[in-house]
Order: structure tokens, then C-alpha cells, then sequence
């Protein structure tokens, strides 16, 4: 009895391709470009309740206009640990208090900035690739196996190999795509 389900296998591949692309989405979106996004906060954590917490369970995040964040914090009390976490994010803002609300001014990017940023954003892209491929290689390992023990022909294991293939093309293709698009936005003034 064969234990080799390739509907599976070409399943499972897909789904963790995709969670590389998620994964890159979400890295991209940590990446400031010109325009005043909430997602620039994510990565802030704020000491408060005595302890560590996300700036988002602590406040509510929104772009006011294309170049104004503005920071609403549910507790008060918390006003002054949220302004403290902005400012010492190490991300250039400094962020003006009006009662619990906090307005972060986004500075235009210097060139030199910009492309700081491209090159974070073509590592981001690069470490992407490398796990789409890392999965290509499990699947491939997965169907060599399943060939040497007799579970698939050896017309099987090409046809598959070359699904996997395309699979594996239109994933690193996407990567590049989303990259693209980012370095534009980057770069765009």
C-alpha cells in the first residue's frame, strides 16, 4: 500500500510558497516608503501594564493624509510610554501630544535613505527565494523518495519534478514582481 498522496504533496508545497509570499508582504509593509502608513508602527512595542505589548493593543493607528500618522491611545495613563516607544523605535519621529492623541509628521526620505530601503527591501525579496526553494527542495526529496521505493514510476517523478518546477518559478517570479513594485514606491518622490 502506497503512503504517497500527491495531491498532498503539490498542496502542501503550495500552501508554504505561499506563506513565503505573506511573509515578504509583511516585511515589505515594515519598509517606510514616502506616504504615512499605519503599518510603519507594527514593529513598536510599548512598556506598559508591566510589560512588553504591541503599539496596536495599546492604541489605534491611522493615516490622517499622506504624510500624517496619527496615534490614539485608549489609556491616558499610557500616553507618555506610547510617545517614549515612538521616539526611541529608531525610525525619525517625533511625535506631537495632544491629550491621547499623538500626530507623527512623516519626513520625506533622503535619496540616500531610499535606497538603504530598496536594498533592505532586495534582502527581504532575496530570503523569500531562498525559502520558495528550500520548499522546491523538500518536495523534490519527497518525490525522489517515493520513486526509489517503487511508489511512483519514474514517469512520475519527472512529470512532478516539473510541476514542481513551474510551481517554484511562479512563486519567484511573484517575489520579484512584489519587489519591483516596492522599489517603485521606494524610489518614487
Amino acid at each position: 500500500m502506497s503512503n504517497f498522496n500527491w495531491n498532498n504533496l503539490q498542496s502542501e508545497l503550495k500552501s508554504k510558497m505561499e506563506k513565503s509570499i505573506e511573509v515578504l508582504k509583511k516585511d515589505f509593509s515594515s519598509i517606510r516608503t514616502g506616504n504615512a502608513n499605519p503599518s510603519m508602527l507594527d514593529t513598536i512595542q510599548v512598556s506598559v501594564y508591566g510589560s512588553m505589548m504591541p503599539l496596536n493593543q495599546v492604541a489605534s493607528i491611522s493615516a490622517l493624509e499622506p504624510r500624517m500618522l496619527s496615534v490614539s491611545v485608549w489609556d491616558k495613563e499610557n500616553v507618555s510610554a506610547v510617545d517614549k516607544a515612538i521616539r526611541e523605535a529608531n525610525l525619525g519621529f517625533n511625535p506631537t501630544v495632544d491629550g491621547t492623541l499623538l500626530r507623527i509628521a512623516i519626513p520625506p526620505l533622503s535619496e540616500e535613505r531610499r535606497k538603504e530601503f530598496v536594498k533592505l527591501a532586495k534582502g527581504y525579496c532575496e530570503e523569500a527565494k531562498i525559502a520558495i526553494r528550500a520548499v522546491r527542495q523538500k518536495g523534490m526529496d519527497s518525490i525522489k523518495s517515493a520513486e526509489k521505493a517503487k511508489e511512483i514510476s519514474e514517469n512520475d517523478l519527472n512529470t512532478y519534478s516539473d510541476i514542481i518546477q513551474k510551481l517554484t518559478d511562479t512563486f519567484v517570479k511573484n517575489t520579484d514582481e512584489l519587489f519591483q513594485h516596492k522599489e517603485k514606491d521606494i524610489m518614487k518622490v
